[in-house]
């Protein structure tokens, strides 16, 4: 079950900026800083659909919404900086590298080969930049 019952009460907007921060963390909140100066309607935007209205949804936990998001972003082939983003919010929700590196190998056979190299590259990427950020526990 996702957070839907947490959020009953809440708009759209506060249900979705919930969500992004449990979900995408701080890779989230880049997306959103850096659309203030173009388009910050577009901010809410974000919130209030994908997040507010379907990542809330009943039905489906926040795990297996991410497995379905990778893999469609791998599909497509041409969002390789949304792949990232929604890779760091697997490893967020409690994907292992492992279970992302499956899931793009698995699009291999329904998206092709390229689709599936360009989403293992963009996986090194966000696994290495990962593994160079300082842990926040060890900070503490």
């Amino acid at each position: 079950m996702t957070q839907h019952s947490r959020n009953a009460g809440a708009s759209r907007l506060e249900r979705g900026r919930r969500a992004l921060a449990e979900i995408d963390g701080a890779a989230g909140h880049q997306v959103v800083a850096a659309l203030a100066d173009i388009a910050p309607d577009f901010a809410d935007y974000l919130f209030e659909f994908p997040f507010g209205d379907i990542y809330s949804r009943p039905g489906l936990a926040l795990r297996d919404r991410e497995i379905a998001t990778i893999a469609a972003l791998a599909a497509m082939a041409n969002a390789v900086p949304q792949l990232k983003v929604h890779m760091e919010a697997g490893l967020n929700v409690g994907l292992s590298r492992e279970e992302i590196v499956e899931i793009i190998m698995q699009m291999a056979v329904y998206a092709g080969f390229p689709a599936a190299l360009n989403g293992l590259f963009a996986a090194k990427e966000v696994f290495a930049l990962r593994a160079a950020a300082p842990n926040e526990e060890d900070a503490a």
